[in-house]
């Protein structure tokens, strides 16, 4: 089998970004960025995509500045599903983190569902460690365009980037 090789960058999502996001989420979910974005724009959050060289993005993910004082919170992190596992997770988190110290703030902090194993063992291979357990609940919405409760238990986790 040939070895293919494809330069990605990393930029901020944009609104004209999000017809080729499907794969990170319900409809619901990717509507649902466009408050992400804005938010972006009014300096609260980063929200970043890894991109092909064509722009289309592969792995979405937010940096949040509000809910953790003086520390960034990774969160809505997604790899298209057929890239998994290539290292573009570990491209997109190493951007948020570089996000991070840009803004002076030394740690990284994110939630990572219990019956996510697999993501997990990606933070703590860079470096994030557990500090505590939270109860955790969303809306979900089916491909009937059904919303459910979800509910869940969540690790948190932490990065110190110093």
């Amino acid at each position: 089998m040939d070895d293919v090789t494809l330069r990605l960058s990393v930029r901020d999502l944009a609104e004209a970004d999000l017809p080729s996001c499907g794969w990170a989420g319900s409809p619901r979910h990717v509507r649902e960025l466009v408050h992400q974005i804005r938010r972006a724009e009014a300096g609260e959050v980063d929200y970043l995509a890894v991109c092909t060289p064509v722009g289309l993005p592969v792995a979405v993910g937010g940096v949040d500045y509000v809910p953790a004082p003086g520390a960034g919170t990774l969160w809505q992190l997604g790899v298209h599903p057929a890239l998994q596992s290539c290292g573009i997770g570990t491209l997109l988190i190493r951007a948020a983190e570089h996000r991070i110290t840009a803004r002076g703030l030394t740690v990284a902090e994110l939630a990572v569902e219990d019956t996510n194993p697999r993501a997990r063992a990606l933070y703590e291979r860079l470096g994030y460690r557990p500090f505590g357990h939270v109860p955790d609940a969303w809306d979900v919405e089916d491909e009937d365009g059904t919303l459910r409760w979800y509910e869940t238990v969540c690790t948190l986790m932490r990065k110190s980037l110093a």
